[in-house]
């Protein structure tokens, strides 16, 4: 049996990439075989890589995800997902598969996960979802008018302040080779100055520095472990989809476990 596939549509990236590293770790074999920043280009992704599950925020331009629902109905396993919760009693009780609340909890996600593993084991085929909901919660979203715009996202973390010894060091995010997490606490693995490769340990933990940083440059690698995209200098590809990455300016090897691996593969 083919590994299942799945669509997220949402017009935020950061979002888009932290939902896709929390389906990577609670369920690996799942491939994300599409991100769209809205309803239309998600409408065309799809049609061309027909995914089993889509992820689909409610309030995104062009084409709500009511709107793009109602044209995927029983064609793939659909999941809203909004910031508002005031939809998700009405879609889930009238037999919508799952609805997610941003920001997505890792409880709640597995959850949802574990209806669709169960979903899709039974059978293949899609359910049907009720129109007559769909088209009454889409005129409650066209009421509500333009959804407000999101806050300001705060710029990329461009510093992180760490203790080594007695001294504050201001560590540059690009000098950073990879993060490790350590308990509540996360170790900064730097190129250093003249002695070498550095180290020092912060006290924020990793999930919250991931938040910070700009996803294109930090891959999350393992449960535990980001690297910094510009320091790989090459990835060995193992066994069992396994892989290992070589650093440019520090000697450790880092294990790729299996639920990161794709985010190696050759495009």
């Amino acid at each position: 049996m083919n590994p299942p596939r799945a669509l997220i549509a949402d017009d935020e990236p950061l979002l888009r990439q932290r939902l896709q590293r929390q389906l990577a770790a609670c369920w690996p074999e799942l491939q994300v075989c599409a991100q769209a920043r809205h309803g239309l280009e998600a409408l065309e992704m799809f049609e061309q890589q027909r995914p089993d599950v889509c992820f689909l925020d409610i309030h995104m331009p062009g084409l709500s995800g009511i709107e793009l629902a109602r044209k995927l109905a029983g064609r793939c396993h659909i999941v809203f997902i909004s910031a508002y919760d005031q939809y998700a009693l009405q879609a889930f009780e009238q037999g919508a598969l799952d609805y997610l609340v941003k920001p997505v909890e890792a409880e709640r996600l597995a959850r949802c996960v574990a209806r669709l593993r169960e979903r899709l084991a039974l059978s293949p085929a899609a359910p049907t979802l009720d129109d007559a909901l769909l088209a009454r919660l889409l005129l409650q979203l066209q009421a509500q008018g333009p959804s407000p715009a999101p806050a300001a996202k705060p710029a990329a973390l461009r510093w992180i302040k760490a203790s080594v010894g007695a001294v504050l060091r201001l560590i540059p995010v690009q000098e950073i080779a990879y993060l490790r997490s350590d308990e509540r606490y996360t170790v900064i693995a730097w190129r250093g100055e003249g002695a070498g490769p550095a180290e020092a340990v912060v006290r924020t933990p990793l999930k919250d520095l991931l938040a910070q940083l700009d996803p294109a440059q930090f891959q999350q690698i393992h449960r535990s472990v980001a690297v910094n995209l510009a320091a790989v200098r090459q990835v060995v590809r193992g066994a069992n989809e396994t892989a290992e990455l070589h650093l440019k300016d520090r000697p450790e090897v880092l294990p790729v476990s299996r639920s990161f691996v794709h985010h190696f593969r050759a495009d």
